[in-house]
């Protein structure tokens, strides 16, 4: 990973720390040579001005990377996440399929370096190297079914990238991504969740505040057990050759309705677990979701999003075990639109760089949201 950039206009000047580190492919794709490469990268940083982004072709292709930073690099997980010092829970009165689960899930914590390990974890930052690839929209008049068997989906080239993570606790945290000069910043301060192009001059989405779908990817294996402690097991799968556990968890009504906005509603969101028998680690991560669109027409728009993570790599860092690889596979089906279904598969590819716990002096105001949110927060109170 690329960490530095030296100052090409002193030569006895000091070297320019990026916000972001960058994969060393992405480096080597700025130019022939090593002068033309940090030439490049110097003017691609000068260039992060929303007026450096206002032609038409280029606003297309920042919209697009936008599109795949939020639905694949970013995604958030519509869960909260309770943080509890032990995944203990008493097995009096549960299921033969919830007790099952909560004694897979106290192997999983061993795994992963067990309770006082996962425990010691106050806060993390984790830098990590990125490649996105997405299909074009395509159209079928079949089911999404038979689209899985009759759509031809062709994969754009890969977009390369980097990312930084900051994280106190699941509704504590901060991601910035970069992928091929465009940059998105997520995060949540316990209170909300926002999202935000530094791109471009567009609002900041916010929402109720909730984890980021990578701390499930191997990264936060805690908010992992306590996400599956309420989990069913249903079954078992074999996976790249592994014996594995089933777990699967419903989103409640009410927490769909808290998630919902006034323009759409969530009607279901499944998360699946798949625990390896053999190490009891998890192994793969799925999630189904699917949304109701509320448009000015009388037919509502239907987007149903399935994303599947296979991890790999596991490490331990500070007596952690920690996944260091993986790959995401999102497919979204579109459909209620004129009763024509459109189909889009994305990939991302991540390798962690560097991950190190308890960070000294990382304190909640690392997670405020952007200045003109606050501005707006502190006018309202001001006006009350």
């Amino acid at each position: 990973m690329r960490k530095l950039c030296p100052n090409i206009e002193k030569e006895d000047g000091l070297e320019t720390v990026l916000e972001v580190p960058i994969p060393e492919e992405m480096f080597k794709s700025m130019g022939n040579n090593t002068a033309m490469r940090f030439q490049n990268m110097l003017t691609w940083m000068k260039a992060q001005t929303s007026d450096k982004w206002s032609a038409p072709i280029i606003a297309g292709r920042l919209n697009e990377l936008r599109f795949l930073l939020n639905l694949v690099g970013s995604p958030l997980i519509p869960l909260q996440v309770q943080l509890g010092h032990s995944v203990h829970r008493p097995v009096k009165d549960c299921s033969i399929q919830a007790s099952t689960a909560k004694y897979i899930v106290q192997q999983y914590v061993a795994a992963t370096g067990g309770q006082p390990a996962l425990n010691s974890v106050q806060s993390m930052c984790v830098t990590g190297a990125v490649k996105i690839s997405a299909s074009e929209f395509h159209q079928s008049s079949g089911s999404s079914d038979d689209d899985d068997g009759n759509v031809d989906v062709k994969k754009s080239s890969e977009e390369l990238g980097g990312f930084v993570l900051w994280q106190k606790n699941p509704d504590l945290w901060c991601i910035e991504l970069v992928v091929s000069g465009c940059k998105v910043i997520c995060g949540s301060n316990g209170k909300l969740s926002w999202r935000h192009s530094a791109n471009q001059q567009t609002p900041i989405s916010k929402g109720p505040p909730r984890p980021l779908r990578r701390f499930l990817q191997g990264l936060d294996p805690r908010a992992t057990a306590n996400l599956f402690l309420d989990a069913m097991c249903i079954g078992e799968k074999i996976i790249d050759d592994e014996d594995c556990f089933i777990l699967k968890l419903e989103t409640n009504p009410e927490i769909r309705d808290a998630q919902s906005g006034p323009n759409y509603e969530i009607i279901h969101h499944t998360i699946w677990g798949y625990f390896s028998q053999r190490s009891g680690l998890l192994i793969q991560f799925e999630d189904s979701r699917l949304l109701r669109m509320n448009t000015n027409s009388d037919e509502d728009v239907f987007w149903e999003t399935s994303t599947e993570s296979v991890m790999g790599d596991y490490r331990y860092v500070d007596g952690v075990n920690i996944a260091h690889s993986g790959k995401t596979r999102v497919t979204v089906f579109r459909y209620g639109e004129q009763s024509a279904n459109h189909k889009r598969e994305m990939e991302e590819t991540w390798k962690i760089d560097e991950v190190n716990f308890n960070v000294r002096g990382l304190t909640a105001d690392y997670f405020l949201p952007p200045t003109d949110h606050r501005d707006r927060d502190q006018n309202k109170q001001q006006r009350c």
